[in-house]
């Protein structure tokens, strides 16, 4: 029986390797994109059924093209893991348009593009994974945050539209709300809880999948034992 298929947009080595490797170890196949294959592509030899993708995700027929892509090499997407992020760290003085501009493409319309290349064989299947990685800053703006908050908001209520517009038909779409310091496995940061464990904020995008449709989350707060909220 061939295996669910998993793709991760955004593969870095905190958040986006452990979702590969987490994915990975529930026995799917992955499809890997990120703008770079330099660590997707070593992440995709290490793995038992893995393909990396060179895409950017705010380039709609790039995106179009690898989902096609990743279709005829594995099969249908089961679960849709949007990773890609980015932001400006600055006030709304010294923020440029560009700047502006670019995390929205990234946080926003590469979440948009891409979701809209899964939905139509999950629709088809009725049953289907979309998560989004957000992060606190979709929640309330502070000072430094102006290229990066309205961009996750974006995010954030384009995923709520579409939970809404698809729960209906089997799709579960669902935001992990990241609040503070993804850290490195094992580091003593980590094991004091003052960061955010990458295998544990995978596990809990697992577990996303695996609720019963009786009872689904729509967001999900993470947030290490110290952080301060």
């Amino acid at each position: 029986m061939a295996k669910p298929v998993c793709a991760v947009v955004g593969i870095g080595p905190g958040n986006g390797e452990a979702f590969a490797r987490t994915f990975d170890a529930h026995g799917y196949a992955l499809a890997l994109l990120s703008r770079s294959t330099d660590l997707s592509g070593r992440l995709a030899g290490e793995l038992d059924d893995a393909r990396a993708y060179a895409c950017d995700a705010t380039d709609p027929e790039a995106v179009e093209t690898t989902f096609r892509q990743v279709r005829e090499d594995l099969g249908p997407v089961d679960v849709l893991v949007y990773n890609a992020g980015s932001g400006s760290w600055k006030t709304v003085e010294e923020l440029s348009a560009a700047d502006f501009d670019s995390g929205w493409r990234v946080n926003a319309l590469g979440a948009l593009v891409t979701a809209q290349q899964v939905i139509p064989d999950m629709k088809q299947k009725g049953a289907g994974n979309i998560i989004f990685v957000g992060a606190t800053a979709s929640l309330r703006g502070i000072p430094k945050t102006a290229g990066f908050a309205p961009a996750k908001a974006a995010q954030r209520i384009l995923a709520q539209s579409m939970a809404k517009h698809l729960q209906p038909h089997g799709i579960h779409v669902s935001v992990l709300i990241i609040d503070g310091v993804v850290g490195e496995p094992d580091s003593e940061e980590t094991r004091d809880a003052e960061r955010l464990d990458p295998r544990h904020v995978a596990g809990a995008a697992y577990y996303l999948t695996q609720q019963p449709s009786s009872a689904w989350s729509f967001e999900m707060d993470l947030r290490p034992m110290q952080e301060s909220w």
